[in-house]
């Protein structure tokens, strides 16, 4: 195991694992113990009681965060030439077709999301492999597969994410930067939870939401009371 900075070992110091804090203490707890010399971002996990092997337990929803993820979003429009001028105009950093579908196949993947037409999926199948392991391929259910390119756009420009519960029943999003106040993490944080609370399985039993942590980079994860979001 790789010993810890002195940083480290004063910023886990003031967190007391045996605790789970409001979310209110647990944000400004974040910014304090943070000590690394950048931007860091901030990062959430919820552990949830179900069981993703399970069709009818899977959780996966999209979310738009009031203050943004504070991440410059790399945006990759993948359209017909008539809607170019409408995907530029929304801001997407790189637009074309073919051209970009060949960089992909020989690896190219420097993009956080990617925004297509239904008709222009059929040509994205076979990146599935490179894609796919990246979380980069579009879908439907997360709104980047549409005829309204310009809006996709600015909704992932604007702060919108989409989130899946792993093969452990966790879901691990960043929401947000150290360098945000602390009304800005808590606004975040709530509109997540909030968000995976209202796509609860009926199928789940039990306790839904088992644990909740907020963590920095490089910070140890600070326990958080369910009940105080």
């Amino acid at each position: 195991m790789a010993k810890l900075t002195k940083k480290q070992k004063e910023a886990t110091a003031k967190v007391d694992s045996t605790k789970q804090y409001t979310l209110k203490d647990a944000s400004a707890l974040i910014k304090e113990i943070t000590s690394v010399n950048f931007n860091a971002s901030v990062d959430i996990a919820i552990r949830l009681g179900v069981d993703p092997r399970k069709a009818n337990q899977m959780v996966r929803g999209v979310v738009t965060l009031p203050h943004g993820t504070g991440k410059d979003v790399k945006v990759l429009a993948l359209v017909t030439p008539d809607k170019e001028a409408e995907a530029l105009e929304a801001g997407a950093d790189y637009v074309g077709l073919d051209d970009y579908l060949q960089k992909i196949k020989e690896g190219w993947t420097d993009v956080d999301v990617i925004v297509t037409m239904p008709s222009v999926m059929g040509k994205l199948g076979p990146l599935g492999r490179i894609l796919g392991p990246r979380g980069l391929m579009p879908n439907p259910k997360t709104g980047t597969v549409t005829m309204e390119i310009g809006k996709a756009v600015q909704e992932v420009k604007a702060g919108k994410i989409d989130f899946k519960v792993d093969k452990h029943g966790n879901v691990h999003a960043a929401i947000g930067k150290v360098a945000f106040d602390v009304d800005q993490i808590i606004q975040n944080a709530q509109e997540i939870i909030h968000t995976i609370v209202k796509l609860k399985p009926t199928a789940s039993k039990g306790t839904y939401i088992k644990s909740i942590y907020l963590s920095s980079t490089m910070s140890p994860g600070v326990a958080i009371d369910a009940k105080s979001v």
